[in-house]
């Protein structure tokens, strides 16, 4: 059964920056594509990031070039997510997924 728990959330003032991770079980992450999604209050949920099974080819959406960074671990069978300069409407749960199964989110809450 795929697990996948995501930590790290917060409050956080603008500009600020977080680092969430991403514990994986009960498949083989070190072949595993990953990503990244959020869904804000109310909203659709939204592609952020991928990172190939290696690390070696990573992707973002528009909003997170530039500001966010997909890492992964694969001796510690974690993902992580490196996110700077945050922005009120980054405000969010976010959730790292495999292959559209999403595991359990953390809440990102950027305000002042």
């Amino acid at each position: 059964e795929v697990q996948l728990q995501a930590s790290g959330g917060g409050l956080v003032q603008p500009g600020g920056s977080l680092r969430l991770s991403c514990e994986a079980s009960g498949f083989t992450f070190s072949t595993s594509p990953m990503t990244w999604v959020r869904q804000a209050s109310g909203k659709d949920v939204e592609w952020v990031s991928y990172i190939s099974s290696r690390g070696g080819s990573t992707r973002y959406a528009s909003f997170a070039q530039g500001r966010f960074t997909v890492s992964r671990d694969n001796t510690k069978n974690t993902l992580y997510l490196q996110m700077s300069n945050l922005r009120p409407e980054d405000t969010a749960v976010y959730y790292c997924a495999k292959e559209g199964t999403r595991g359990q989110g953390t809440l990102v809450t950027v305000s002042s």
